[in-house]
């Protein structure tokens, strides 16, 4: 490249549209397994650090995780008053673990992922990421597919957190964004129960995964909301949605989430506050009309599959 000086010699290139790429130049492979459910890559990248790659696709990294992991716990803890048990669906870093532990009131966690071989992984390659939560007392880690788990369970969650793998044609988790599984996860809940997805990417060019998946866990709860956070590895702003039966502040006040955090967690986050919340919240216009003009609702007969797979090269 004319003028620039790149370091990498490997470089994965993930087709973020048919006509767009992330590539990601990195300096060292960690380690490498084809799992019975997924081709698995622990990587270390030049400038955003050690990353888990699943299925050539970017999952999350050591330099920029805290924006989608704080982003996909917190708002859905805040509102629920008092959340003692958290199910975490996917969520193979530990990362997301890690986040609900910030919390005082949390008496239980369980998290369900289907491989086994992801989580040690993990375990092993990104402390960074888990700084332990695997190993805290309050965690049952199960490995399993989610489907099976929910139908032989009779847990009752207040908060569950749904933090899988996106959902392509090749991968293990494309069944699990339709409305038979939100209406899976809602049976779960027990009173004032929440339930938060990440809802795939934000950016106008692929928006209407997003609005698709809104609008599926409307024909499930009553009250389902849009935010979204910039992540930079993913190659667009990612989105949530949060859903209950009960009705949710999306205009918090700042100074009162500080104190709550303050009072109610261990208020050590790196990008996550009252002001950020409040922020996050507000779904900006383009996604609001792009969730209202869609009218598709994902079904196990017709599950959503996101676009991309990467390239090793």
């Amino acid at each position: 490249m004319a003028g620039s000086q790149v370091n990498a010699d490997i470089w994965i290139s993930e087709y973020i549209t048919p006509y767009d790429i992330y590539v990601h130049g990195i300096t060292n492979i960690l380690a490498h397994k084809k799992t019975p459910y997924q081709d698995m890559s622990i990587v270390e990248s030049g400038a955003y650090g050690k990353a888990l790659v699943l299925d050539g696709k970017w999952q999350s990294c050591t330099g920029d995780e805290f924006l989608y992991h704080e982003a996909l716990v917190h708002p859905a803890m805040i509102a629920h008053p008092n959340p003692e048990n958290v199910l975490i669906l996917g969520g193979g870093e530990g990362a997301t673990t890690r986040e609900v532990f910030r919390w005082n009131a949390v008496k239980k966690a369980m998290m369900v992922d289907i491989d086994g071989d992801v989580v040690e992984a993990c375990r092993e390659h990104l402390p960074e990421m888990h700084q332990g939560s695997f190993d805290d007392p309050r965690l049952e880690l199960v490995i399993g597919d989610a489907f099976n788990v929910l139908d032989n369970s009779q847990a009752q969650w207040d908060v569950i957190i749904s933090d899988l793998s996106d959902p392509i044609e090749e991968g293990p988790s494309f069944q699990l964004f339709t409305q038979e599984y939100f209406t899976q996860l809602k049976g779960c809940l027990r009173d004032h129960g929440i339930v938060v997805i990440q809802a795939g990417p934000v950016a106008p060019a692929n928006l209407h995964i997003h609005g698709r998946l809104v609008n599926t866990l409307k024909t499930v709860f009553s009250n389902v909301h849009s935010y979204f956070t910039p992540t930079c590895t993913y190659g667009s702003a990612w989105g949530f949605a949060i859903a209950s039966e009960q009705s949710f502040d999306t205009m918090p006040n700042p100074e009162k989430i500080d104190l709550l955090l303050e009072q109610k967690t261990t208020n050590d986050f790196r990008s996550f506050d009252g002001v950020s919340l409040l922020g996050m919240l507000q779904t900006p216009g383009y996604i609001r009309q792009a969730i209202k003009n869609e009218t598709e609702v994902y079904t196990m007969k017709k599950p959503p599959k996101f676009f991309g797979q990467g390239i090793n090269g």
